[in-house]
Parts: structure tokens; sequence; C-alpha cells
């Protein structure tokens, strides 16, 4: 137990030693925007409070007047304040005072439809209510709260309301689908919903095309895309219309004690995503989110290949995710790839899954070389930790394609010492048959959960002092086709019906190493191509 804990370690120090010399003892910085003390209150500009009057002109004004003479802090002080879009310059500190609201109008008129990103695609958005592009030197700091208005703008299935609550909302107008169960703010919203991606896409290319859909083009709430040196620090940013803060292409993010907070059944209501960023620090946050938590993203399919920038040298600490579909995520749009990041002293409440990292055929991209220790997580709706190359697949199970530039891989993960509370499953790796999932080490985990373990299509696949108390014990781990497994120091429920069920002709090399298994009704099963060779048992 103690060598195999040993080499785990130095394979761990190794790896770090390679991923540009960072370690646990020597993590990477990003660099902190600096400014000016002069201060541009929006008041000096024409500002009034109350939340009737649009203040949009007066704070772009006071924005632009404060990036002109070089820079300093925008104040919005305490109060209600409507705005429409607003347009963050170099050198601009936007700062919300302790008792400020920045309310965003629900006046759709107000946001023009613009060519912008999502989901690693260019594609026609409304404008952000808050978004800068080629900056250098930005913040949005202080107290206050950033309220997107996104209500108005969502869609929401009769599933996610209570029988009051969606009688209440259809009775408030908008449109309801051909099913009756989801409702639309609008026509227009109803229209772009209509129509597949593959139509979409051939329906033009000039944003008059997209006039009569302008709805559907939910905007995300807050853009920064191509700026260096950002700081997003203490603010609370709620109800955004999509995605909350969505940071592209930058350099130098430090994301610190903000607060998000999306209602639980926003569509598409992710809190923070980080797409093709390098030197980023994300800490002392919290986030509840109607989608994806703290999520890692690098472009789309061909697109994002050809862009090839990868979300690297990346840190987060010391934050908090209430609710989200998942804790910390990686993916499924990554084919610029993610490298070089840890994760440490974070914890799940109630997320749909802990950990979550997902990719799919056609995605391509390599994502390699991940650190996450310490972590607590507590009633996770599904799995607790979850590796998934099929995310949204259609394909049949065991389907081979050829293996391309849109193959993705994951590998080299490195997962200590994590403890989960409550979970429907413990954990599932799951590769393709023709890209196996590689280099999965999980050390020091215990996780009470309902069901156990699935190993599917993976190579060098570790499982060191891992726990796991579940109910369903038939088998307790499930590995079809894989190879390279070491199993050391595994404990389990005293009256597990199974421990191993080992299926597929590729499964081999497996070692069950300083395991009990006295009390186990039965150590291993072979089915489907598998062979007792398959498993070596060391004492």
């Amino acid at each position: 137990m103690k060598i195999a804990s040993l080499f785990v370690c130095i394979l761990v120090m190794a790896l770090s030693s390679y991923a540009q010399n960072y370690s646990w003892d020597n993590l990477p910085t990003a660099q902190l925007p600096t400014f000016k003390k002069d201060t541009f209150n929006i008041l000096s500009y024409g500002a009034v409070e109350g939340g009737r009057k649009l203040n949009t002109k007066s704070i772009n004004a006071a924005i632009d007047a404060c990036s002109a003479k070089g820079g300093g802090v925008v104040l919005i002080p305490k109060g209600e304040w409507l705005t429409g879009p607003v347009i963050l310059k170099s050198n601009v500190n936007l700062h919300l005072d302790l008792g400020a609201l920045l309310q965003f109008t629900d006046d759709k008129k107000q946001y023009q439809l613009v060519m912008g990103d999502y989901e690693g695609h260019p594609a026609p958005r409304n404008e952000s209510p808050i978004f800068g592009k080629d900056l250098t030197n930005i913040a949005i700091t202080g107290d206050g709260v950033i309220d997107g208005h996104g209500d108005v703008w969502r869609p929401i299935n009769m599933g996610k309301m209570s029988k009051g609550e969606w009688e209440s909302l259809v009775a408030s107008g908008g449109v309801l689908s051909a099913n009756k169960k989801t409702w639309y703010p609008s026509e227009s919203y109803a229209s772009g919903a209509s129509m597949r991606e593959e139509e979409m896409a051939r329906y033009g290319h000039s944003i008059k095309d997209y006039e009569g859909m302008k709805d559907f083009f939910r905007p995300n709430m807050v853009v920064l895309n191509n700026c260096k040196k950002v700081l997003l620090q203490n603010a609370t940013f709620k109800n955004s219309p999509a995605w909350c803060l969505h940071i592209l292409l930058c350099n130098d993010l430090t994301v610190r004690g903000v607060h998000v907070n999306n209602p639980w059944n926003a569509q598409n209501g992710d809190a923070i995503d980080v797409e093709s960023c390098k030197d980023v620090l994300v800490e002392n946050s919290t986030f509840n989110a109607g989608d994806d938590g703290i999520c890692v993203k690098s472009g789309r399919d061909e697109e994002g290949r050809k862009r090839g920038v990868p979300t690297e040298i990346m840190v987060v600490r010391n934050c908090v995710v209430y609710r989200a579909h998942g804790g910390f995520v990686i993916g499924s749009e990554m084919s610029g790839g993610a490298k070089n990041i840890f994760v440490y002293n974070c914890r799940f409440i109630g997320t749909d899954i802990g950990l979550r990292f997902k990719t799919t055929r056609g995605r391509g991209g390599v994502v390699e070389n991940i650190f996450i220790k310490n972590l607590s997580m507590k009633d996770i709706v599904h799995e607790a930790i979850l590796f998934d190359m099929y995310y949204a697949a259609k394909n049949k199970k065991g389907e081979t394609f050829p293996v391309t530039e849109a193959t993705p891989q994951f590998k080299n993960f490195y997962v200590s010492n994590v403890v989960c509370d409550g979970a429907e499953k413990a954990i599932i790796i799951r590769g393709l048959p023709e890209m196996s999932i590689k280099g999965i080490h999980l050390d020091d985990i215990m996780l009470n959960t309902r069901k156990g373990v699935e190993i599917v299509e993976a190579d060098d696949i570790s499982l060191t002092n891992v726990t796991v108390n579940s109910e369903e014990t038939n088998p307790l781990i499930h590995i079809d086709n894989g190879s390279n497994v070491t199993v050391n120091n595994f404990k389990s429920n005293p009256n597990t019906t199974l421990l191993m069920g080992i299926e597929g002709s590729k499964s081999g090399t497996i070692k069950l190493i300083a395991t009990n298994t006295a009390s186990v009704g039965k150590v291993a099963d072979f089915s489907n191509g598998a062979t007792e060779q398959a498993l070596m048992i060391v004492k």
C-alpha cells in the first residue's frame, strides 16, 4: 500500500514538473489591473436614481470620460439604477457601492442584435448587458448587485415550476410550445426555438436575416473578450438571460469574492464560463446556477480547433457551489484543449454532479494535466465524479469510429482527498472505443452513494485508498474494456455482493491490491469476452 501511494505521489510530482514547473507549492498567479484614484460618479453625468429613468447614456458617458482621461473608478452609488447595455473601456474600474443595484432593463429594444459568440461558435446575440472587447486593465468591483433581468428572456419548462407558478406565468403572456409544456417569452423567441441548429446555420449570415427571431438569441450577461488584466471582485451578479459571466480569450483574469445567483431553473444559466483564457485565478466565491457552476471551455468542434487556444494555467480555490449542473466542469466545448489546471479547497452542495468532465465525438481537443484536491460534496443528485466522453451522444454503445482530429482526448487527471456524503453514483469514467480515457488517478476518496463505480473504455486508471459505501453492490466496481486498472486498498460495505464485474475482450492487467475481500460475497465476475486472466489479486 505504501509503495503504491508513493508511486502515485512520484507521478504527481513528475507531471506537476512537466506542467510548466507548477505544483501545489508553486502555483501560478494572475497579474492584477491597476487604476488611477480619480473617481467619476455617474451622478455627475446625469444619472437619476429610482429605477424608472434609463441611465444608459449617463453610465456610458462616465466610462468614456474615465477611460479618455487615463482611467480610474466609475462609481455607481447607493440606489437603484436602471440601464441598458454598458460598454466597458480600458483602465476603468466599474465600482458598485454597497446598496447599489444596477438593474438592466426588460425593454429588449434597448439591446441590438449583433454578431457574438456562443458555445464556441460565432452566433447572432442580443447585446450583452455588460460588454468589453480588446481592453486592458478593467474591473467590476464593490459590494453592489448587478441584475440582468433574465426572467424576461428565458424559456422555461412546465416541469420546473409548481402548478401555481406555471399558471401565473402562462397568464402573464408569452407563447406556449406545440406540446404546451414549454413557455416562451414571445413569438419572436418561439420562432427561433422552432428551428433546428442546422436550419439556423443555413438561414443566413446577415444580422437582418435573424431579426424575426431576435428574442431567441439571449445575451450572456457579462462578456469580456480578448482582454488583459481583468478583475471581478465582491460584486453580486444575478438573474442572467443566459450564461452569467463569460470570459473569452482573456489573459490574467482574477475572480475574487464574487457571488453569482441564478434561479435553479434558469436554462443555460451557467455561473461562470472561462473560455480559452490563460493565467486565471477564481477564489473565495460562491455560485448558484441554473446550469454549470465553474466551467472551463475552449471552443466547439472545428471552429474551436481552428482557433486552437486552450484554457490553461488556472487556479480555482476556496469556492462554494450551492447548486448547478456541475460544481467544477470542463467541457463540453473544449475543442481548443485545457491544461495545467489546479482546483482545491472547494465545496459542492446540492449540485447535479460534483466534478464533471464532458466531451463527445466531433469536439477534438486534449484535456490534460488537471490537479484537484481537498473537496467536500453533499447531496449530489447524480454522479460525485464524472468523466464522460459520450456527452449528448447518439451513437450506440461499442460503436467505433476512425480516430481523427475530431476525436477528443482526456488524460492525466489527479484527484485526491475528496469526500462526498450523498450521491446517486460514486464514479463514472467512460471513454470511447477508439480513444480510451487515460491516466485518471483517484487517491484518498470517500463516497457515500447509492451506486458504485463504472470504468468503461479506459486505460491507466488507479483508485488508491478509495472508500465507496454504496447501497447497490452487484457489482460495486464495473469494468468494461478497461486495461491497466489498479484498485489499491479499496474499502466498501461489509455486505458487498460482488466487488468487481469485469467484461469486454479488451479488459486486462487489472490489479486488486491490499484489499480486504473476506466479507465480500464474490470478488469478481467475468463476461462478454473478459477472462479470469484479466485480474491479478495481490494481498
